[in-house]
């Protein structure tokens, strides 16, 4: 039977025999088949609709449980209402963006929980929004109320070109830009990546992307659920606790298909050091799919090389090119070949150049790797600055089109005229160059610095960096940088500084908090430079900075910053408190290399979110159930953490 909507799916696969099991832990799991699915969707469907939502309304789905997302979420689908998936986060900026996109939406209802209202109450309160939060509060419909799913609300059919849901940029602290996605475009490219990959319900899959990523809700639910494969769904916030728990319940669960960004295969094998995994066997996995982020070639085969013993396939590693404008997938390799890439010539990336194969000085080598062809329902072109097409070997810009393109961005004209021509051909914003038939992602027009899978706009850190006392935008520059041989970007602030080191140093720490505290990344480095470069119409020329970073011209400075942090304030005696000292202890494993005292901010010495959620997880293991993950905002030194959790004890 043919699915043209996202409800014929879920109304057609109420008689497969196959289920969608959440894995909350090692030895945690619920399974909710494939019909059981339909019928609680039906049931609080009721609810939302008693609360007065209608067809076209938008719900914004807030919550961190994949099984209370995917249950509201097709809920939704049932009504004829669109869902808007958010990230919760651990951050204010999270709860900040909800606000931006409930305004940007007009009325929407809010699906969420009780915890997660409040410190939206509190985070509103302390930006001035509390009367556009009090009007989300009553259409909001709390998760913790729902004891009765027993009477089914009213069905809606949509038409294959009706709004199916609507995906925000993620990671991006800006204006957020929601793509519009019909069931038709959702469809069109499911339909379109199992052509190549073949899913079928002998599959089994696994992830834990998160479900408001597009690689997470689209690539490993929707894709899946539409070819009846049995699904496995394991908390994000559970990777980054014990990343090593991936590997183990794909191999328990016999998994075919699997997913991870740049960013989890390095977190991966850096939590597995020189252990190996025991009684794992991966033969199974017969695609790990590598997208999300820019693709690091020798992460990939240090992936590879370090779990060979395992079974893992060489030629199970996938590396995709995808996009929400896309529905996802824009491109894929084949499947059953290994994975292949080149080695070009850095310097010469740019727009209408040929490529140069592995040029002689190693300095000037980059590797990129192969995305294949793309898939049905996707036309994929490279063209100069007029959008005319490039030969094969030359690097332009990508241009996408077909039935899984969107239409456009949800209230933002000017944006979508921006990205689609009349012809409906879409800017990625990524450069590219075809070789010998596959697609070579090259590089970038739009500024986004890519972290931990997610995108961000450098301007929005510059907005939270010059929060700074004495700072403002003209003098902080943000990039994300990635040095020969590195696996991923790091996040490097420059700024405008003409006075010594000791003075900048309290400027650095200052600018690494505010970032760490509102947009939950770990700075690399603040850098102070003399001058910002910039083009004669006064833009910014980042490529200028990171290039002198790249080549060691900061070096100096940051020998002295460092030089200056481990004299400062180091030497301080540490409390002989019981509980200070295994705080202490708890901080420092988590981030090696560095000496932490009691009265640090965990902020301003570079604990990430990552990071964080890795010292609650300790914390939590020595002192169960006594603070919540968000409580390390209000108490980021050892100090006041110490006093905080004795008032509880």
């Amino acid at each position: 039977m043919t699915n043209t909507t996202l409800l014929d799916m879920l109304e057609n696969n109420r008689s497969v025999d196959r289920a969608v099991t959440y894995l909350d832990g090692e030895n945690s799991e619920r399974r909710v088949s494939y019909a059981d699915l339909y019928s609680r969707a039906l049931g609080i469907l009721h609810h939302l609709q008693s609360l007065g939502a209608q067809r076209g309304d938008k719900l914004i789905i807030f919550l961190n449980d994949n099984e209370q997302f995917m249950d509201g979420f097709w809920a939704a689908i049932c009504g004829g209402i669109v869902p808007v998936p958010l990230a919760v986060g651990i951050s204010d900026e999270h709860r900040h963006k909800l606000l931006r996109v409930a305004r940007k939406l007009g009325k929407p209802f809010l699906y969420t929980d009780a915890k997660t209202l409040e410190r939206l109450a509190a985070l509103a309160a302390q930006v001035g929004e509390t009367p556009l939060f009090e009007e989300l509060k009553d259409r909001t419909f709390l998760v913790e109320s729902l004891t009765d799913i027993s009477k089914p609300g009213k069905l809606f059919r949509p038409a294959p070109g009706d709004l199916a849901f609507i995906q925000f940029s993620s990671g991006s602290t800006s204006e957020p830009k929601g793509v519009m996605l019909t069931h038709e475009n959702l469809l069109a490219n499911s339909n379109g990546a199992a052509l190549v990959d073949k899913y079928n319900r002998d599959d089994v899959s696994l992830s834990w992307m998160p479900l408001t990523h597009d690689m997470g809700l689209i690539g490993f639910f929707i894709m899946q659920f539409n070819k009846h494969v049995h699904i496995h769904l394991m908390p994000t916030d559970l990777f980054v606790r014990r990343p090593l728990l991936w590997l183990q319940l794909a191999s328990r669960k016999r998994a075919t298909i699997t997913c991870s960004p740049n960013f989890g295969y390095r977190h991966f094998l850096k939590v597995l050091g020189d252990r190996r995994l025991e009684n794992v066997d991966l033969s199974s996995i017969r695609s790990i799919y590598n997208g999300a982020e820019p693709i690091s070639v020798g992460l990939c085969n240090e992936f590879m090389q370090t779990l060979a013993y395992t079974g893992l396939k060489r030629h199970a590693m996938f590396p995709v090119y995808g996009m929400a404008e896309a529905s996802l997938a824009v491109t894929f390799p084949k499947p059953g070949d290994d994975y292949t890439w080149i080695r070009v010539n850095r310097q010469k990336l740019k727009v209408g150049t040929p490529i140069e194969l592995n040029p002689a000085d190693s300095r000037d080598v980059v590797e990129l790797m192969s995305v294949g062809k793309a898939v049905p329902s996707i036309d994929v072109r490279v063209t100069d600055a007029s959008r005319a097409v490039l030969p094969e070997g030359q690097v332009g810009h990508i241009l996408i089109s077909g039935k899984s393109v969107t239409h456009g961005y949800f209230g933002d004209p000017e944006a979508t005229a921006l990205a689609i021509d009349a012809q409906g051909w879409l800017d990625t914003g990524d450069l590219g160059v075809f070789h010998e038939g596959n697609l070579y992602i090259a590089g970038r027009t739009k500024e986004i610095i890519f972290i931990n899978g997610l995108n961000y706009y450098p301007y929005d850190l510059e907005n939270i960096a010059q929060r700074a006392p004495g700072l403002d935008l003209n003098k902080v520059v943000a990039a994300g940088v990635a040095k020969p041989g590195s696996q991923g970007e790091e996040l490097v602030i420059f700024v405008l500084h003409r006075s010594g080191m000791p003075e900048f140093l309290p400027i650095a720490l200052r600018v690494s908090r505010l970032i760490n505290e509102h947009a939950g990344l770990e700075v690399a480095h603040v850098i102070p430079v003399k001058r910002i470069p910039k083009t004669t119409s006064g833009k910014v020329q980042r490529h200028l900075l990171e290039s002198a970073y790249i080549q060691g011209e900061f070096d100096a400075e940051l020998k002295e910053l460092q030089a200056l942090r481990d004299a400062g304030g180091r030497d301080t005696q540490v409390s002989g408190s019981d509980l200070e000292s295994r705080l202490q202890a708890i901080c420092e494993s988590a981030l090696p290399g560095k000496r932490i005292d009691v009265a640090d901010n965990l902020f301003e010495i570079g604990a990430s979110s990552l990071k964080l959620i890795e010292i609650h997880e300790n914390i939590d293991r020595d002192f169960p159930g006594l603070i919540d993950l968000t409580e390390l905002f209000d108490h980021p030194t050892i100090a006041e953490l110490a006093k905080h959790i004795v008032k509880k004890l």
